[in-house]
């Protein structure tokens, strides 16, 4: 007599059959959507803050000191020290 190697399936009872909880009563699902929630906030935030604190621009004095006939060459004199004092050797 040939048997199968498979036993039959056994079939649950009553007492077994629980209902399946929705997804949102899971905290897993909560935990995991907290993380791209947090940082899409956190964006808006940080771009509320550079907007509303943003930086004036500048772009008239220049042109207004060359209009004057000011000497440009003087106000880089400062950076153009520090840069040729970084590059002499030690003594």
């Amino acid at each position: 007599m040939p048997s199968s190697p498979n036993p039959a399936p056994v079939a649950a009872g009553p007492s077994d059959a629980r209902p399946c909880a929705p997804w949102w009563r899971f905290p897993i699902v909560w935990l995991t959507l907290a993380g791209p929630a947090l940082v899409v906030v956190a964006g808006v935030v940080t771009m509320a803050i550079a907007f509303r604190h943003a930086d004036v621009v500048v772009s008239e004095a220049p042109a207004r000191q060359i209009a004057r006939g000011a000497d440009l060459a003087g106000t880089t004199a400062p950076a153009l020290q520090a840069r040729n004092h970084a590059a002499t050797p030690a003594p």
